[in-house]
C-alpha cells in the first residue's frame, strides 16, 4: 500500500497527519516534538505564534525525552553547533527551570525554519502531504508560525487526543530503535507484545515501548476494525484477536495448529470494547479480513521497527508460503482453518 492509498482510504486532513507522523522517514526525532508542538498550539485557538513561543514549546519537547532515550541514531556524529548537542548541554538547566535556556532557544530558532519546519509535510522520496499544517510567516524577531485552518480543526477534534497519543507512541519506537541497547533487537528481529500490560516490548530485554493501541490505531485511520466506525477517546477500547486466539487451542486438542502465531502483533487490532465482546470467538467476517489486510499494508510503508516485524510474520508465519502481500496472507490463514 502507497502512501496515496492509504490516503484515498481516509481523503481528511486527518490522513494527511498520519501521512506525516506515522509514515515519514525519521533520521531524528524533531517531526515529533514539532507534532507536538502543533497540536499543543492548535488546541488554543490561536492562528499565529511567535516563532520563539512556538521554539521554547519544541525545545522542551525534545529535551524531555532525551532525559529517557537518544533523539538520533547513536552512530551519527553531531557537530558543535548540532541542535542536539546544544540541547544535551543544556538539558540539565532547561529541566531544572522549566524552560529552554538562552542559548537552547536562540538554537532551536535558528535551525528550526531550514531543518524541520521544511521537512515535515515530507514523504519518503519527492512527494508531501495533501494538507498543509502551518507556514512561516514574517522576518527576524517578527517571525510568526502560521497554523492553518486544517491544523486547527484537526487540533480541536474529537480524535486530537488518539492523534496525539498517536504521535507520542510513534515517537517512542523511534526513539527506542536509536538506542544502542535495544535498537538493534528492534530492527532485526521486530517486536514482541506483552499482554499483562498490552505494551509492545523488545523481543530480547522485554522493555516496554509503547501502547499496543496507539502504535497502530492509526494505521486503521483511528477506527475500530470490526464495526469501522471512529474510535473515541471517551470509549473503553480493546485489542481484538482477529483471528481468535481460541483456534491454536482448539486445533491443538485434535492434532496440530499448522497456521501462523495469532497473538503476534499482525493479528491484533483497536476495537470498541462492546465490539470486541460481541465478537468473542467467532470467525472475521471478509470486510474484517480486509480491513485487517489494509492496515498491514499500511504498516509496512511505515519505518523501522513495526515494518520489521510484519515483514517476519509475512516470511515466517505460514511453513513453505512465500505470500507477496497481506491479502493474500489473511486468505491463506482463512484457508488453513
Amino acid at each position: 500500500m502507497s502512501g496515496r492509498e492509504f490516503y484515498t482510504q481516509d481523503a481528511s486532513a486527518r490522513a494527511s497527519w498520519r501521512l506525516a507522523v506515522l509514515m515519514g522517514a525519521n533520521s531524528r526525532t524533531y517531526k515529533f516534538a514539532l507534532g507536538q508542538a502543533l497540536l499543543e498550539f492548535g488546541q488554543t485557538g490561536r492562528e499565529d505564534i511567535p516563532l520563539a513561543e512556538f521554539a521554547a514549546n519544541y525545545s522542551l519537547g525534545v529535551v524531555r525525552h532525551l532525559t529517557q532515550n537518544p533523539q538520533a541514531p547513536q552512530t551519527a556524529e553531531l557537530g558543535e553547533k548540532d541542535f542536539l548537542t546544544v540541547a544535551q548541554q543544556e538539558m540539565a538547566t532547561t529541566l531544572d527551570t522549566g524552560r529552554p535556556t538562552e542559548r537552547l532557544l536562540a538554537a532551536a530558532v535558528r535551525s528550526m525554519p531550514t531543518m524541520v519546519m521544511q521537512k515535515f509535510h515530507n514523504l519518503r522520496g519527492d512527494a508531501s502531504v495533501p494538507h498543509t499544517f502551518y507556514e512561516l510567516a514574517g522576518t527576524g524577531r517578527q517571525r510568526v508560525v502560521h497554523l492553518t485552518p486544517d491544523l486547527l480543526r484537526l487540533a480541536q477534534s474529537e480524535q486530537a487526543a488518539i492523534l496525539a497519543d498517536e504521535l507520542g507512541a510513534r515517537w517512542s519506537i523511534v526513539e527506542s530503535s536509536f538506542a544502542a541497547s535495544v535498537g538493534r533487537s528492534l530492527v532485526e528481529e521486530g517486536v514482541a507484545v506483552d499482554w499483562d500490560t498490552l505494551k509492545i516490548t523488545d523481543k530480547r530485554r522485554r522493555r516496554s515501548v509503547t501502547g499496543v493501541v496507539e502504535a497502530t490505531v492509526g494505521f486503521q485511520h483511528g477506527r475500530c476494525l470490526i464495526c469501522n466506525d471512529v474510535l473515541a477517546p471517551s470509549e473503553a477500547i480493546a485489542v481484538d484477536h482477529v483471528f481468535p486466539f481460541s483456534l491454536m487451542h482448539r486445533f491443538g486438542s485434535v492434532g496440530s495448529w499448522h497456521g501462523p502465531d495469532l497473538d503476534a502483533l499482525w493479528n491484533l487490532a483497536p476495537a470498541h470494547g462492546a465490539c470486541n465482546g460481541a465478537k468473542s470467538d467467532r470467525l472475521p467476517t471478509q470486510a474484517e479480513v480486509a480491513r485487517l489486510a489494509a492496515r498491514n499494508e499500511a504498516i509496512m510503508q511505515s519505518p523501522h521497527p513495526l515494518r520489521r516485524t510484519l515483514q517476519l510474520s509475512l516470511k515466517r508465519g505460514l511453513s513453505g508460503q512465500h505470500l507477496p502481500s497481506w491479502l493474500e496472507f489473511v486468505r491463506a490463514v482463512q484457508t488453513v482453518i
